[in-house]
């Protein structure tokens, strides 16, 4: 049985993004539980009853990540950094199908039953979206702060690890990032 250190984990990126199909097979059991707590995460904050479940959450994740071709994997961090990321894209897409539905639904409660996801909820991820689309035009790092450190679970120090700068400049990033995102959502008209 493969061991589960980070050094395993970033050999077999690196394998998997120079082409090795093997690699990615013994990649999905040491990344597994960590995509799985990321997808649990993720949907802890939607509503109960949401159509996506961890498991497929964190299937079509994995099945982007792969249908991205070769990538240039830094470490284990990157790896569950552009995860999160792709969950968050997943979930933002899933919004967006709420929100086409309900305008199609005549009724709106019946579209609310299909999805399990309140328009006000769409909403309020799609302007989350939108706001974070912004900061990423305004400043890019900060972005991917916010996108590791709460969409990835990541550490101060495993983020600093990702981005390649130190764990001072990530926890100014997140404050900053933090408080901006408050506003802007705060300032978004979801009534």
């Amino acid at each position: 049985m493969e061991s589960d250190t980070p050094g395993d984990v970033t050999v077999l990126l690196q394998q998997m993004g120079s082409g090795d199909p093997q690699a990615a097979d013994k990649l999905v059991p040491l990344v597994l539980q960590q995509l799985r707590e990321l997808a649990r995460h993720y949907l802890r904050t939607e509503r109960p009853g949401h159509t996506l479940q961890p498991t497929a959450l964190v299937n079509e994740a994995y099945l982007r990540l792969v249908g991205r071709g070769s990538r240039n994997w830094q470490n284990r961090a990157h790896f569950i950094g552009v995860s999160a990321a792709i969950m968050r894209h997943i979930l933002i897409d899933h919004a967006r199908q709420r929100q086409a539905l309900k305008r199609r639904c005549e009724d709106a409660a019946l579209g609310e039953q299909r999805d399990g996801l309140s328009a006000g909820e769409a909403e309020r991820l799609v302007a989350l979206d939108a706001a974070l689309d912004r900061l990423d035009q305004m400043n890019q790092r900060q972005r991917q702060v916010i996108e590791l450190r709460y969409f990835g679970g990541l550490s101060l120090e495993e983020t600093a690890e990702a981005l390649g700068v130190s764990s001072m400049t990530v926890k100014r990033d997140w404050r900053v990032a933090r408080a901006w995102l408050k506003e802007q959502i705060r300032g978004e008209d979801l009534t």
